[in-house]
């Protein structure tokens, strides 16, 4: 994981495994996707490249954790999606508990993809995972997700 080199006491973190995309954000980050699960937006990678880059830089750094930042970021993204596509954001539901911040219990479906690959995951590792790493896990064990990083990423945090 690394800090942005701009502010290294932000928390916002990239992942070894985005190593190939994240240089240029050609792709959207986890930590990005965490930030749009939080304040109940769909971003289509179509839209992430109209961003300039210094905007995609912005949503990797804006603060999303307390309901003014929340509603801050959402603002943000929906002004400017407006501005390039002159459409309405596409709203997810926002889960008031979602599974990366339940420490008790492991989601099925990461589950059943770590044991595809040979892997267990304790409850204890689970826990000792930052709710951001929970959150890419999760989303790198979905079925409709490509699955290249997954392993990568057990590796990155230490679940190998």
């Amino acid at each position: 994981m690394s800090t942005s080199p701009n502010n290294p006491a932000q928390d916002t973190v990239f992942f070894e495994f985005e190593d190939e995309f994240v240089q240029d954000l050609r792709c959207i980050p986890m930590v990005v996707r965490f930030k749009l699960d939080t304040c109940g937006i769909k971003l289509k990678l179509d839209q992430w490249h109209q961003f300039s880059e210094d905007e995609r830089e912005q949503f990797v750094f804006q603060p999303c954790s307390s309901t003014d930042e929340i509603e801050d970021y959402r603002e943000f993204l929906q002004d400017l999606i407006f501005m390039y596509t002159e459409s309405e954001v596409a709203e997810i539901p926002v889960d008031d508990n979602p599974p990366w911040l339940n420490t008790e219990v492991i989601p099925s479906d990461l589950i059943e993809k770590a044991k595809a690959c040979d892997v267990t995951i304790s409850l204890q590792q689970w826990q000792n995972l930052s709710p951001l790493q929970r959150f890419a896990l999760i989303k790198l064990s979905q079925p409709s997700h490509e699955s290249k990083n997954f392993l990568p990423a057990l590796k990155e945090f230490q679940l190998l």
